[in-house]
């Protein structure tokens, strides 16, 4: 069965997601969740929990990169073929806080070949927290079943 042929691009994206979703312990045990998947875009929220903050009593910049990084991530994986970060650069605008709700919304920039770029931007309410610029690379392989994986198995 073709399922990729049977689905529209933001269905087939949604699919990619749900297929990566169910694995995706690192997210999920922080609490993630994901508003929006559409192809080359994710949009993940996230709430700062005790556990996340620092010294300075300030959102961990790791936890800040780790939502950013997921929203790439499913975002880049949106057109059914398994990517990877290959490089990312975040700039850090202003502290989260205890208790915020942060949401990163990714993008695709550019996509060709086995390469992408994408955009994340972390916000909390109308505060931008961080940008995130990341590099993609494609692995081989695909989230759900397609002609080409189907020929494959015969």
């Amino acid at each position: 069965m073709n399922v990729k042929a049977s689905l529209s691009p933001d269905d087939l994206a949604r699919a990619c997601a749900e297929a990566m979703w169910k694995d995706d312990d690192a997210s999920k045990g922080l609490g993630m969740e994901i508003l929006a998947v559409r192809p080359g875009e994710a949009t993940l929220t996230m709430t700062i929990q005790p556990h996340m903050v620092n010294g300075q009593r300030i959102a961990h910049g790791g936890f800040i990169f780790l939502l950013a990084d997921s929203a790439f991530a499913f975002a880049c994986n949106s057109h059914n073929e398994r990517a990877v970060a290959a490089q990312c650069n975040v700039s850090f605008i202003r502290p989260g806080r205890l208790g915020d709700r942060l949401v990163a919304t990714a993008r695709e920039i550019s996509r060709s070949g086995r390469s992408g770029i994408y955009d994340v931007r972390v916000t909390s309410d109308d505060s931008v927290i961080a940008e995130l610029r990341g590099h993609s690379r494609t692995v081989g392989g695909s989230w759900v079943p397609s002609a080409a994986t189907d020929a494959k198995l015969k």
